[in-house]
């Protein structure tokens, strides 16, 4: 590259990479969006059919490991073709479809494992490769494209659901994905730039993992607050629709909070990744958890559609820098050559824990008829990732002064 593209190549490949996350995602809503209609024309409770979003999940986490190793050797355009080809393979197979193990499979396999992986984590940790002193604000506004796909995709769907039907809506998903994200992946040819200095692999850039934890347990602690985090996260954002649907309102209104929660995500995602550039990943992290623990509560206070779009708005605007601090705090804590698979791992957790927080909302739904079991369990699952973040913030200052009386002494 000349030196004047050299420059400018970042930002267009940031571009690129929000655009492929908006389309990658597309698969995650529309699991979401056809849970209602899916049980209504199939007969079955909202807990079978909210296992094609909880299987589309486990294949997209299982799906992210396997694409940031083969983005690591091959460059994340490869993962990127890949997936232009599965995820449209996925939605056209789901769209005929005629039962739930069928759509699941479709759903896990194709839209999941093959199809979508590539667009999360695997682009994510690519992203941070070309980008060093406002690493945080790109890692957010790259994360914000799922964000963007929330924002769009639900009321698009349901408008798409209400005028033509799910299974053709599936079959235009297919046609769009397939060109879009085809001519899209090309543009990731170049290979990220490897003039970062790297520490030694299993080392780590402070002193948490020197002197009070060690790399594994550092890891491990990032992904169980990761899948505790998202457990609490699903039930907004899984069953927001059912559940205003419920409280006596229409599904499009729903659909339009899920728009309004993921849409003020985006600013929530842009703005912490800014934040944790000047105060850190941990604490950034640590302001997120506390908001997303506030609102869950708050969600019991009113019923009213003015009150709805309000605590959707709040909660989008609580818990989306989360996700990307764990990135930011990866990466901080460990080598970039370990950058792939490190992160990958952590979505894998976090992608699980919202697989499994959708489940069980359902299932607690079928089990007490109404979703106040279904809140309580997120936000006990929420206090589990409160905890971890405080902890390891604690655990960072302690370092840092015993660090600062060893050099004094």
């Amino acid at each position: 590259m000349t030196i004047q593209i050299r420059r400018v190549y970042p930002l267009i490949r940031l571009t690129t990479a929000l655009a492929l996350m908006t389309l990658g995602c597309s698969a995650m809503y529309a699991g979401v969006m056809v849970l209602e209609p899916l049980a209504l024309e199939l007969g079955t409770g909202r807990g079978n059919s909210s296992l094609i979003y909880g299987t589309f999940m486990i294949g997209f986490a299982l799906g992210g490991v396997v694409m940031g190793r083969l983005a690591d050797r091959m460059g994340i355009m490869i993962p990127a073709l890949i997936g232009s080809l599965a995820l449209p393979a996925g939605f056209y197979l789901a769209a005929h479809a005629s039962s739930i193990l069928e759509i699941s499979l479709a759903f896990s396999l194709l839209c999941g494992f093959l199809g979508s992986s590539f667009s999360m984590a695997p682009l994510i940790a690519d992203i941070s490769h070309w980008f060093n002193r406002r690493r945080g604000l790109a890692v957010g506004i790259a994360f914000s494209g799922s964000y963007v796909a929330g924002a769009i995709w639900p009321p698009i769907l349901q408008r798409m659901f209400d005028a033509q039907g799910w299974r053709e809506s599936f079959i235009d998903l297919a046609l769009l994905t397939l060109i879009l994200m085809a001519l899209l992946s090309l543009m990731l040819y170049p290979r990220p730039p490897t003039t970062e200095q790297l520490p030694t692999a299993g080392s780590a850039n402070s002193n948490l993992t020197k002197s009070s934890i060690s790399a594994g347990t550092l890891q491990s602690l990032i992904c169980l607050a990761g899948f505790g985090c998202c457990v609490a996260m699903a039930m907004p954002q899984i069953h927001i629709v059912p559940y205003v649907m419920d409280l006596g309102h229409p599904a499009i209104r729903g659909a339009e909070m899920l728009g309004l929660m993921l849409g003020f995500g985006v600013i929530s995602r842009v703005s912490s990744g800014w934040l944790s550039d000047r105060i850190g990943g941990l604490q950034t992290l640590l302001l997120g958890s506390a908001l997303q623990l506030i609102v869950l509560i708050a969600f019991f206070a009113g019923n009213s559609l003015i009150f709805l779009y309000g605590i959707s708005i709040a909660f989008g605007l609580s818990q989306g820098g989360i996700v990307p601090s764990y990135t930011i705090i990866l990466r901080r804590f460990f080598p970039p050559g370990e950058a792939g698979w490190r992160i990958s791992t952590s979505f894998l957790f976090t992608i699980a824990g919202m697989a499994v927080g959708g489940w069980i909302a359902g299932l607690l739904y079928d089990l007490t008829g109404s979703y106040t079991t279904s809140f309580l369990n997120a936000i006990g699952f929420n206090i589990i990732n409160l905890w971890i973040a405080a902890g390891l913030l604690r655990k960072t200052r302690e370092s840092r002064t015993g660090a600062t009386t060893t050099t004094t002494n």
